[in-house]
């Protein structure tokens, strides 16, 4: 019986107790196969989703889900410490919410109050998560986990997907939003120790820096980019580096952030309306939405979607 039927379904003392039985007998058979070094990571269910763009997910089976969960729970003590404070992706206490208070705090003290002119440089890498090169990520694991059978099993995840042939790990699995900070502290550590940076702030693919020079952004495009070619095999993707004065407002993580206020970003107003109209957010969906629109100005929308939802 699958998990989400035997939610869903009817259970007698019998189902519970079966139910109960084969999660323990697939434990116990998963333990047994890492302890003879006979485990295989299974194959990915494929889809996509719309979130808002199209993504490709590919999801491991239950077993190996198991495994990456606990496989994060070892690494992420042993990781974590090494990363920046300015690194905000699936990391505890961080996320997009403190990023972007952190962005807003950074603008504020660049620009002395909003009384002198700040230039912003965003930047997004180019299928990140297509292009991580397997025997790079692995050489940054071994410089801090030298445990042989942990080695075994981490090639065993990694070697488990690929995009192109030593390249790529999935949308999907709990261990790459680990590996994907493992491999773009590199990139962090190059910015604020080689080039020097200040103000430094990354979510996932996507980084921001802040200075009052906009020449010295321009010049920073360059030397970003060939350390991401010749150290990670990476690029930025041509047609989002952007560079812009704070006053013109700065889009990051669904938010736009100007002088003295901060707003929803434009086409995620626009689809939350067309879900108010199409009478899709009801009293279940409707706390995310207010949880989101409450670290921005949105007295009206807040208004609009409590009005909808009775």
């Amino acid at each position: 019986m699958a998990w989400k039927e035997f939610r869903r379904g009817k259970r007698s003392k019998t189902d519970v107790r079966e139910f109960e039985f084969s999660l323990e007998e697939n434990l116990f058979n998963l333990h047994y196969d890492l302890k003879q070094k006979i485990y295989n990571h299974g194959l990915y269910q494929s889809f996509y989703i719309q979130d808002p763009k199209l993504r490709h997910i590919n999801k491991a089976t239950v077993r190996d889900r198991v495994l990456h969960h606990a496989v994060f729970r070892i690494f992420y003590p042993i990781f974590d410490k090494l990363f920046i404070y300015d690194s905000y992706s699936c990391r505890k206490d961080k996320g997009t919410h403190a990023a972007v208070n952190r962005l807003d705090s950074f603008l504020d003290r660049s620009s002395c109050n909003n009384s002198k002119k700040v230039f912003v440089l965003k930047c997004d890498i180019r299928k990140f998560f297509d292009s991580v090169n397997h025997q790079t990520l692995l050489k940054f694991i071994k410089n801090k986990v030298t445990d042989k059978n942990l080695i075994w099993l981490v090639e065993k995840i990694i070697f488990s997907f690929e995009f192109k042939k030593g390249q790529g790990i999935p949308l999907g699995n709990v261990t790459s939003q680990l590996f994907a900070n493992i491999y773009l502290n590199e990139l962090d550590q190059f910015i604020k120790h080689k080039l020097k940076v200040r103000h430094y702030i990354r979510y996932c693919d996507d980084f921001i820096i802040i200075s009052k020079n906009d020449n010295y952004l321009q010049q920073l495009i360059s030397v970003i980019n060939l350390f991401l070619r010749d150290y990670l095999a990476l690029t930025l993707h041509e047609r989002k580096i952007i560079i812009r004065p704070y006053r013109q407002g700065i889009d990051f993580l669904g938010y736009v952030l100007l002088p003295h206020y901060r707003v929803l970003r434009t086409k995620t107003k626009r689809r939350i309306l067309k879900l108010i109209k199409k009478n899709l957010i009801n009293e279940k969906s409707l706390p995310s939405y207010l949880g989101h629109l409450q670290h921005c100005r949105s007295f009206k929308l807040r208004k609009l979607l409590y009005s909808n939802s009775r």
